[in-house]
């Protein structure tokens, strides 16, 4: 047997105001998108931005159901946004937000596993990495170079 060690790097900012002004941009954006948010049931708001090549920025937030798993990810949704809006474009960044009337956020939020999927399958399909911010209020901002780093051995149409 023998053991193996999987890690990445990513970059930690205090604030919004050490990132580029289309980081900002895109964070404001995420901000903007808690406000679609329907969430009764969890009161967990899950907003997102994602930057397309060329400018454009589309917004999504997460849609709760009282049958819980026909909930809809935040992530889901700027990311079927983007497909509808321009089809086969590509996302250069997305950010992703989040805010809880019930709890205090200590770190940034992750996607989740299902999420962390979608994505990946985009940066397959755009033959990109698409860059990943991650914040919530008065936590520390993440950013990760392509969401495999978060998502190791990832699955992909090539084992099929």
């Amino acid at each position: 047997m023998k053991k193996a060690v999987s890690s990445f790097e990513y970059e930690v900012y205090e604030s919004a105001n050490q990132l580029n002004t289309a980081d900002q941009l895109l964070i404001e954006k995420a901000i903007e998108a808690l406000s679609k948010s329907y969430s009764p049931y969890s009161k967990f708001q899950v907003g997102a931005a994602a930057l397309v090549k060329g400018g454009a920025i589309v917004t999504g937030a997460n849609m709760e159901n009282a049958a819980y798993p026909m909930c809809i990810c935040a992530e889901g949704v700027v990311l079927s946004s983007v497909e509808s809006s321009f089809p086969g474009q590509t996302i250069e960044t997305i950010a992703i937000t989040a805010k809880s009337s019930s709890v205090k956020l200590l770190s940034p939020p992750t996607p989740c596993g299902a999420c962390r999927q979608l994505i990946c399958e985009k940066e397959n399909r755009q033959g990109r990495s698409i860059r990943v911010i991650l914040f919530a209020e008065d936590t520390e901002i993440y950013v990760i170079n392509t969401i495999k780093d978060i998502l190791p051995f990832s699955f992909d149409g090539s084992v099929i």
